[in-house]
């Protein structure tokens, strides 16, 4: 298995016109940054023992609340306990205790190397805090997208503003109701709304931003920080490709083409969008796909507790429509009524597919038959630069290939979203997918 750093989705909910609401909640964001920026100019969030007792309390949030987050997460996406807890909970935790047991030194200054003009002097880099930040999370993992950036800025002694996504409406609740109890509400502050709430808070001033969404809304998020010059994060998605070489087992590369593609029921923005492989070798593929679905999800997913839902309506009918694209060869049934899609797999798929024009973000993956590596890489490059991408191959020199000749913001090489696991490796996109890194010590906004 390879890792390599290579240095989602936010949407709109009803506006709301009266003009005395709105002027309301302008006031009400307004006194909510005047708390958070007068406790930060007061330095009460710099010391390290300040911040220890917020990451501290953080954990004892995740803790006692392990069973009603994943309740939360149940209703709102169908999320079985087993991913609530691998790709919610228990990753928080782990940035929280790498913070914890890193953070004193990660706060010390970090002297530089002086020229002869300077012998006698002190030069160092000072890690100096940004001061309020905004968080804008999304609704496919709501949990983990609004606290692991939460971590970073309390690591680096920021105070922060929450905006957890009203899609994933029972946990953007749960948040509401319950962080407030741990953290110190004089520096962190959870809000909540949709679109409209979300564009006024946007147009306050914040000394950093991180959002986590669509690439859409992410210009809107850009455009409104630049109007006061506030750097940002943004972690974005798009169409990760996947190829698969020659000479790859069938049976582990689709046990891990289908953990990576259908956890979450496919709403993951480092999920593999699309396989590409040589004719050959999709034929050996396939099968085995179908088998591994079936171990996975038995004969009749909708009756697993451990596959998905469509997040909302309006997302099941868009996933829907791009069943229409090449060959169903497993999978295709849809019920409205249960915002069920069947993990499906489509073949003879070409590149000019609807499919082949957006992130699914959804239970789909279509595989395009092509030629060569050569033809895969070129389809690669005439993508927008990807969140992730992968690589199944047993040659090495495959692998060095496809690095050196691609862009992303990740690689993984022979398995499926673990370079997400991993707090050492930057985590973060390139053009289209985002810019800015967390994760770990670079997550220290």
């Amino acid at each position: 298995t390879l890792f390599r750093s290579r240095n989602r989705a936010g949407e709109g909910g009803g506006a709301l016109t009266e003009p005395s609401v709105s002027a309301y909640r302008m006031s009400n964001y307004e006194e909510i940054l005047g708390r958070l920026r007068t406790s930060f100019n007061s330095g009460k969030t710099r010391p390290l023992n300040f911040r220890l007792s917020q990451l501290n309390a953080l954990a004892q949030f995740l803790e006692e609340n392990k069973a009603a987050i994943c309740e939360a997460l149940a209703k709102d996406l169908h999320k079985s306990k087993f991913e609530a807890e691998i790709s919610e909970t228990s990753m928080i935790t782990t940035e929280i205790n790498v913070a914890l047991n890193n953070l004193k030194t990660w706060m010390k200054d970090e002297p530089v190397e002086k020229n002869w003009a300077t012998t006698l002097d002190t030069a160092f880099i000072r890690k100096d805090p940004f001061g309020v930040a905004l968080i804008i999370g999304a609704w496919n993992y709501p949990v983990h997208l609004v606290l692991i950036p939460l971590v970073g800025a309390i690591s680096a002694g920021n105070c922060a503003v929450l905006k957890p996504s009203e899609l994933s409406k029972n946990t953007e609740k749960l948040l509401s109701d319950l962080l407030p109890r741990y953290l110190d509400q004089e520096c962190f502050a959870v809000v909540c709304g949709g679109a409209q709430e979300t564009s006024e808070l946007l147009q306050n001033e914040f000394d950093y931003i991180f959002y986590t969404g669509s690439s859409n809304v992410g210009k809107i998020v850009m455009a409104a920080a630049s109007k006061h010059l506030t750097p940002v994060t943004l972690e974005l998605g798009g169409k990760n490709p996947c190829f698969v070489d020659k000479g790859c087992d069938p049976k582990t590369t689709a046990n891990r083409l289908i953990w990576a593609r259908f956890f979450n029921a496919g709403q993951t923005c480092i999920a593999p969008d699309y396989v590409m492989c040589l004719r050959e070798t999709r034929e050996q593929l396939v099968p085995a796909l179908k088998q591994t679905l079936e171990e996975f999800y038995g004969k009749e997913p909708q009756q697993s507790p451990d596959f998905g839902r469509i997040v909302n309506e309006r997302h099941f009918q868009r996933v829907k429509t791009l069943l229409g694209s090449g060959t169903v060869a497993i999978g295709g049934q849809c019920d409205e009524g249960d915002k069920y899609i069947a993990p499906t797999v489509l073949v003879d798929v070409k590149e000019s597919d609807p499919v082949m024009q957006e992130e699914i973000f959804g239970p789909i993956l279509p595989i395009l038959t092509v030629e060569s590596l050569d033809e895969a890489i070129a389809i690669m490059n005439r993508q927008k630069k990807p969140l992730a991408l992968y690589t199944f191959s047993p040659d090495s020199k495959v692998m060095e290939l496809v690095l050196e000749r691609t862009s992303s913001g990740g690689f993984c090489g022979n398995d499926g979203l673990m370079q997400m696991t991993l707090p050492s490796l930057p985590f973060g996109g390139v053009g289209n997918s985002g810019m800015g890194m967390y994760h770990g010590k670079i997550g220290r906004a």
